[in-house]
């Protein structure tokens, strides 16, 4: 045990009577501050009073209560550190989330290096902000910088991990997520061919050589269907005769019946059939189809359309067109099994110039009006 003075201005403990501090030179004021120091078990315990004798007494107190044994600090309970969490939180992603491998692919790259070895108490906010930066000086595996919204699903993934963990009674504390900037995003990127685009883009599907990738982007093109989507259906849920289809679990959603159109009726017709398997768009020896990029990014050449334009462009293409045609928002919605309005409102403002275009046509019948009023007064002068 002992009682020492605090130098006001460096807070470096100092022996009583000294008269200036040894590590700044302070000279030791009237008001001085006395620490009572005592070990416990290996422990620290402090108290800090100001005059000598209340420290003489809170020291008397503090040795009273250890030989009563009153005094106990509990040891500071290790908490769980992020990888063994991630070993219980997987097993529950894999039933519970479609997109699981995506995250797993992510933790073992971005999160796993610089914080799997953290107990969950001790990453901090700085420690995330290291992994935010390093990523947007990096480059992807495809030589392009990484995504804001992929920097942002490192931190949605990491705040999830500290939910379930106090969800699952394996940690009490702070979430250090909450103190770090999210990226700000602008997902609204509406993609769309033009008339010649478009044009060029079915001219090389018609003459391609690989007659399953032409039918893949023509029924993407003719349905809006996402790319996943497209991987997942099979035979069973494609009845002909009706010309519908059934998709299964869209994007979170509950199973949805969509009808065909007779161009993609034809497609699914005509598509290649070398295997006997239940997917449509099969990929190597019949298995299911997880990749289209190289496919799709040889179509985009020999089309010529630009470099940024993704297959998911097609989507966007699909939606604009039926709305550009008069199509309202909500059956748009429908068809590309939105879960709320609010992505299909991106595109509101091709319905608004079809309104437009529509509210124009009053203008040709008030001109038809004032011909007729022309031809009659015509006719009166000439009566």
């Amino acid at each position: 045990m002992a009682i020492n003075i605090r130098c006001q201005k460096c807070k470096t403990d100092m022996k009583i009577g000294t008269k200036k501090c040894h590590k700044c030179g302070t000279p030791v004021s009237r008001n001085k501050t006395y620490r009572v120091i005592v070990r416990v078990n290996g422990k620290r315990v402090t108290r800090a009073v100001n005059n000598l004798e209340l420290a003489k007494e809170v020291e008397s107190k503090l040795k009273v209560d250890i030989a009563r044994g009153e005094l106990h600090l509990q040891k500071k309970a290790k908490t769980i550190t992020l990888d063994k969490l991630w070993g219980k939180y997987l097993p529950w992603i894999q039933v519970n989330k479609k997109t699981w491998k995506n995250d797993e692919n992510y933790y073992n790259k971005h999160l796993k290096p610089a914080l799997g070895d953290k107990q969950l108490d001790a990453i901090t906010p700085f420690d995330i902000e290291k992994i935010v930066v390093k990523m947007r000086k990096g480059k992807s595996k495809r030589g392009t910088p990484y995504a804001p919204a992929t920097i942002k699903h490192q931190l949605v993934i990491l705040t999830r991990l500290y939910s379930v963990a106090e969800k699952w009674g394996l940690y009490a504390g702070g979430n250090p997520c909450r103190k770090v900037k999210k990226p700000k995003l602008n997902n609204q990127v509406t993609e769309f061919l033009t008339d010649d685009e478009l044009n060029r883009l079915l001219d090389v599907l018609e003459q391609w050589h690989n007659r399953m990738s032409a039918g893949f982007v023509l029924f993407c093109l003719h349905t809006g269907l996402r790319r996943g989507e497209l991987f997942n259906l099979q035979w069973d849920d494609v009845d002909l005769t009706r010309q519908t289809m059934i998709l299964k679990d869209p994007k979170g959603k509950v199973d949805q019946i969509l009808p065909l159109s007779n161009k993609a009726a034809d497609i699914l017709v005509n598509i290649p059939k070398e295997f006997d398997t239940k997917w449509i768009f099969y990929g190597r020896a019949g298995r299911q189809r997880t990749t289209f990029q190289s496919e799709w990014k040889a179509i985009k050449k020999a089309a010529g359309l630009p470099d940024h334009f993704r297959l998911h462009g097609l989507r966007h293409h699909f939606a604009s067109s039926l709305v550009s045609a008069g199509t309202d928002l909500y059956t748009v919605q429908k068809l590309l099994c939105h879960k709320d309005a609010s992505m299909t409102m991106r595109y509101a403002h091709l319905a608004d110039q079809t309104l437009r275009d529509a509210v124009n046509l009053s203008d040709d019948l008030q001109s038809h009006k004032e011909k007729a009023q022309v031809v009659n007064l015509e006719d009166k002068r000439n009566g």
